[in-house]
Order: structure tokens, then C-alpha cells, then sequence
């Protein structure tokens, strides 16, 4: 849209979309969503006017600059425009995971002092009831999805969105040229979005960012990895996390990216076939999650198939393994890699829905080097992103022609890192966050001088790329002082299709030593093959053949580590780790430090001369119901 990039750094997010309108109009798709199985076009029109009319809406309600909304919605074209309606009028948005339990939910709403809510549908609008007594800074719920609310409206703190459009067309004929006048006043450095921290350790904080924080951190990102207008991207994964943000919330408006909402988050990868990305970005779980179901379809697959796979693989990893070595690559073995391409990987990926797709990335947390080779191998463009939520979410990748499996790529443009005396990553960018909402000791300790203290141990290679080891607290030493990275060890493991989940320990210890969660249906699946009975997950978890298969996978991790690291020992969790049991992050971090002493007993089983334990626990179902539980565990040894 402008020539020179640093144009944009001088508008607001919506003073952006509102030229995109004055340019485009009518005439271009700003965002499709799939509704009832139909891809539904909105213009940059809709989206001006949608923008438009939920900030006059809430601004006949008594909202003021400044204000916070908080907003708990599924990616749809209502979520994009109402936050950026918010934006528009000077207030700041603060989305929640749709994940949250009410518990969560009050943490953001009472520490944002939230005026608003944004709801998606009946379920999250329950949640909120239920903490509603404890939140009293909210006036007023809009929903967006009206199925089952009707019997709501009788009480007049919830309205429907459309209701309140119809408010905001209204307020306009009182107040003409009220929301042109607020729009222009905007300025690009004022305080836009509450961004949700990871929260690995404990509840998580709210970062500030800023118009120009998200402009300037995707203008760096369109320079190393330009996006051509009308590209398409899928809008599925969390609306809270930041990754998401910079994604759908800034990138269309500078480089012309079209925002494809699937019908429903249970749908995405569907979705994701029919439209056939250019760019796609997602956490370490989404490419896992691809890889098993490769892996399980190609298990399932006649011999023949099997073989000419593995033929096809072999052959892909071996020119990845000499591009990425910067080796030249033989004109017989680039002749069979087209062939390759053409009867397995292009059908394959295709199938994925990632045949059009020019660059992927993947961020959040580390993907181990093995999962990287795969992709490459299939023909992905996947790359690694490293940033963190306070730095508006990347501040490394790889450029097209220098991808390392190992490491997290060089700066990206207008970004220094350095290492600290500690072993620290520190970054410093105009994509920096202006602190945490109302929390000024917690801003002090998070920057020194301009640097963000990530606290992220790494180091740079030779060639200038950053290699992110661990978090510096994770980073371990075992009793006779190897040092290990669990995070490493963790991804090695999680590699295998049969493990969804694992947690290493060590530290101060003999040994390493693991808890694994199995894959529910891939290891369902080779159970069945098997005609191995099973009833719930605990049930499968425990069975000894399913040790066996998991123990040759810890072997197989085993070859690939140093001795005096190796998994010595590791448990097979009879339960998944849960986001909802304070386990994992909401965005699949694992926090190890909760899960150490919450299953501290299994932790010392690993550690002792036992080759089980007895375990006396609850489980919570996904109804609410708590269930008492005794079962035995088995302690397997890889010195057996």
C-alpha cells in the first residue's frame, strides 16, 4: 500500500484498515468464514463498516478511552472486526484462550478491570456467568452466536452483536463524523491490545503492545519473507496467543493477506484442504500432529506402499541433508527427488492441504530437529520462529536459503540479541511491549536498559544464528555434572508418533529419567491391529505390551543422546496432561515445575528400586464428575 515502509509505523491498525476501505472497497476480500459449510466473503468494506459500528456501539454504552474489553471468541470475521472496533475508539482489547475455565477467566477480567465481554456463544457466556459475581467492572456481555441465548436477553447485561451494530448506526445519526474524528486521533505508539503472557511458572501476565509494536515486528517479518496481496492464510488457532494476533490482526491490512475462518476449530484441518494456504504459522502441536497422522496413515498402508514411502523418504532426506549442509546436490539424486515429488510428496501434501504453501513457520516453543528434517524432506517450507509474547512474538527466523534444523535462525531486520554474562538471551526492538498491565516491578525486572530479559538460555553459532538450549531455570546437570537440556530430549521423544507428551527430569539426580503420555489414537489404533482390549486411556496407558512398544522408542531416543544422559528410567502417566489441571500452558508448554510436585511420588518411584507403585489419585472427567482412582504403575528400567 505505501512505498516506503516506514509510513505504516505512522497509523494505527484501524486508521490502516480504513485506507485498505478508501483503496480497495468493495472490491477486494478481506476475510472469508465458513458458515454451514459455505465460505462466506466479507470486502474491506464490511470490515470498515463492522469496525465501525461495534466502536460507535459500545461508545453509546458509555465506553471510554482506555477501557478494557475483554473478549473470549472463535476466529471469525465478528472477532477481527470487533477488536478492531475497540482499537478504533482508543480502548485495548485483551483476548482470553477459549480453552479458560472460569478461574482463568476472572484472573483476566478482575486484573484488566474489563468493562466489556465479548463472548462467543452459550458456553462461554456460562463461564462468565459464573464468575460474574466476582467480576463487577463488567456492564455488559455481547454475544456473537445467538443459538440458546434467547432465554438470556430477559436479564439486560448480555446483548447480541447485532444489536449492538444496530446501536452503533444509531449513535452515528447523533454523532455524525464522531468515529472518523476518533480514528484519526489515534497515534501508532498508543497502547492497543493486552497480550497473555505463556505462564509457564504460575497465572500469566499481560503484556502492552502497541500499534507500532505489531506494525514494525510484521514489517521485519514481510521483509525477510514477503506476502504477495490476496495470499491466503487459516485462521485457527487461539485468538489470545500472539502468534495469531500479528498474523490476522496486522498482516492483512500491510501486505493484502486474505483471513480464512474455518467453521468451527474441530473443522480447521478440513477447511484447511479446501482453501490451500500460502502462509501458515502454528505451534510445535500442529506440525506433531501432522507428522502422527502421516505416520499412522503410512502404518496402515499396504506393504507396497510402505515401501515406496520409505524409498521416497529416504531419498528426500538425503537431499535435504546436503542442502542444508550446503553440500551440492547430485543432477541424478535432484532428478530423483523430482520424481519423488511427483508420485508421493506433492499427492501427500496435498492431501494436507499444503500444496500452495510458499513458507510455514512454527513458534511458541521448540520443535525438535528430526520433526524439521521430516517436513523438509516432504517438501515444507517450514521454518523456525523464536520470540516471545513481550516482544510482540518474533524475533528470529530462518531465511529461505539459511535453514539449520538446530538452531532458530538469525535476527530478523531492525533486531539485536545478545547473550548475557549468565548464558541469558536478551532482545532489543521497536516491536518491544511497553510493560505489564499495571504490574511496574514486574516491567523493571523483565527489561534492563532496553533489553528484554527473556530468560531463555542460548548461544550464537558461527554462522550468526541463535540455538535456543532451554529456559535458563530448565536447563539441568545430573549429579555427576553433565549438563542436558530436558526441552531437547522432550521433542526427541515426541517424535515418535506414539508419544504425545513427555517430561524429563535429572536434575541433581543420578539419571534422566521421563514421564510419557502416549497417543491416545495412534497407540488405539496399533491396539486394535493387535486385538489388544482397552477401556479408557489408563486402561491402554498400562498395558505391558504398550510399555514394550514405548520402551523400543525411549531405545531408539537413547542412540541419539550421550551416554551419561540417556533416559535411564521413565513412567507411562495413566492420565494426559491437561491445560485445564494446570499441566500445560494454554499453549502447550509444559509447566514442569507443577508437574514435579504434583506427581512428586511418581518422580520418586523413578528414582528408587521399585518396579512399580501404587497410585491413589481423582480424575476429573470432562463432565465435572471426580472419579477416585487406584491403579498400578510400572517403573520401566532401560538397564533391564
Amino acid at each position: 500500500m505505501f512505498k516506503d515502509r516506514t509510513e505504516y509505523l505512522n497509523y494505527t491498525l484501524p486508521q490502516l484498515i480504513v485506507k485498505r476501505n478508501e483503496l480497495h472497497g468493495a472490491e477486494k476480500v478481506a476475510i472469508r468464514e465458513k458458515e454451514f459449510g459455505i465460505w462466506q466473503e466479507y470486502s474491506w468494506r464490511d470490515y470498515c463498516e463492522t469496525m465501525k459500528f461495534f466502536g460507535l456501539g459500545i461508545l453509546s454504552l458509555g465506553f471510554k478511552p482506555e477501557e478494557v474489553v475483554g473478549m473470549i471468541t472463535d476466529n471469525c470475521f465478528m472477532w477481527m472486526a470487533s477488536q478492531m472496533g475497540i482499537q478504533a475508539i482508543g480502548g485495548l482489547s485483551a483476548c482470553i484462550y477459549q480453552t479458560s475455565v472460569p478461574k482463568e477467566i476472572e484472573h483476566v477480567l478482575s486484573y484488566t478491570k474489563a468493562v466489556f465481554m465479548v463472548a462467543q456463544d452459550q458456553e462461554q457466556v456460562d463461564k462468565v456467568i459464573e464468575v460474574r459475581d466476582k467480576v463487577p467492572s463488567i456492564r455488559k456481555v455481547i454475544f456473537i452466536d445467538p443459538k440458546g441465548m434467547r432465554g438470556y436477553l430477559k436479564d439486560d447485561w448480555f446483548i447480541h452483536i447485532d444489536d449492538l451494530l444496530d446501536k452503533g448506526r444509531e449513535f452515528e445519526k447523533n454523532n455524525p463524523g464522531l468515529f472518523e474524528e476518533t480514528v484519526r486521533r489515534g497515534q501508532s505508539d498508543d497502547v492497543c491490545h493486552l497480550a497473555l503472557t505463556s505462564g509457564t511458572t504460575k497465572l500469566p501476565k499481560i503484556a502492552m503492545l502497541t500499534h507500532r509494536n505489531f506494525i514494525n515486528m510484521i514489517l521485519s517479518a514481510i521483509e525477510v519473507d514477503p506476502i504477495q496481496d490476496q495470499d491466503d492464510y487459516v485462521s485457527f488457532l487461539p485468538p489470545a496467543w500472539v502468534g495469531e494476533q500479528w498474523a490476522t490482526a496486522g498482516m492483512p491490512q500491510i501486505s493484502g493477506l486474505v483471513i480464512n475462518c474455518p467453521d468451527e476449530v474441530e473443522t480447521a484441518m478440513d477447511d484447511l484442504k479446501e482453501i490451500g494456504p500460502h502462509f501458515m504459522f502454528g505451534p510445535p502441536k500442529i506440525w506433531e500432529g501432522f507428522c502422527s497422522r502421516i505416520q499412522v496413515d503410512i502404518e496402515d498402508a499396504t506393504w507396497l506402499k510402505r515401501l515406496l514411502f520409505n524409498l521416497c523418504m529416504k531419498i528426500g532426506y538425503r537431499v535435504v541433508d546436503r542442502k542444508f549442509a550446503q553440500e551440492p546436490v547430485s543432477l541424478p539424486l535432484q532428478l530423483l527427488n523430482k520424481l519423488t515429488a511427483l508420485i508421493m510428496f506433492r499427492p501427500l501434501r496435498a492431501r494436507l492441504g499444503l500444496l500452495r504453501l510458499r513458507r510455514a513457520y512454527t513458534g511458541g516453543a521448540a520443535l525438535g530437529p528430526d520433526m524439521f528434517r521430516f517436513f523438509h524432506a516432504l517438501g515444507v517450507n517450514l521454518k523456525q520462529v523464536y520470540g516471545q509474547t513481550e516482544s510482540c512474538g518474533m524475533s528470529t527466523t530462518h531465511p529461505d536459503d539459511e535453514i539449520r534444523f538446530e538452531t532458530v535462525g538469525p535476527p530478523v531486520p531492525n533486531t539485536e540479541i545478545r547473550i548475557s554474562e549468565e548464558g541469558e538471551i536478551q532482545v532489543k526492538n521497536p516491536s518491544l511491549f511497553k510493560g505489564y498491565y499495571q504490574m511496574p516491578e514486574e516491567t523493571e525486572k523483565a527489561m534492563k536498559d532496553g533489553w528484554l530479559c527473556s530468560g531463555d538460555a542460548g548461544y550464537f553459532d558461527e554462522d550468526g544464528h541463535l540455538v535456543v538450549i532451554d529456559r535458563v531455570n530448565d536447563v539441568m546437570h545430573i549429579v555427576s555434572g553433565e549438563m542436558f537440556s530436558p526441552q531437547f530430549i522432550e521433542n526427541k521423544l515426541k517424535f515418535s508418533p506414539y508419544i504425545t507428551e513427555a517430561v524429563a527430569f535429572g536434575d541433581g539426580l543420578p539419571y534422566v529419567a521421563a514421564f510419557i503420555n502416549i497417543d491416545m489414537e495412534v497407540v488405539g489404533k496399533w491396539a486394535e491391529k493387535r486385538k489388544l482390549p482397552y477401556n479408557t486411556y489408563m486402561d491402554l496407558s498400562q498395558k505391558a505390551e504398550v510399555g514394550e512398544l514405548i520402551y523400543k522408542e525411549v531405545a531408539f531416543v537413547n542412540t541419539q543422546l550421550p551416554d551419561n544422559t540417556n533416559i535411564k528410567k521413565f513412567v507411562l502417566l495413566y492420565k494426559e496432561l491437561d491445560a485445564d489441571d494446570e499441566e500445560l500452558t494454554r499453549t502447550g508448554k509444559v509447566r514442569r515445575g507443577f508437574i514435579g510436585g504434583k506427581y512428586d511420588y511418581l518422580a520418586d518411584a523413578l528414582y528408587g528400586d521399585d518396579d512399580s507403585v501404587e497410585v491413589h489419585t481423582e480424575v476429573k472427567y470432562q463432565d465435572g464428575r471426580m472419579v477416585e482412582v487406584k491403579t498400578r504403575i510400572s517403573v520401566y528400567s532401560m538397564e533391564d
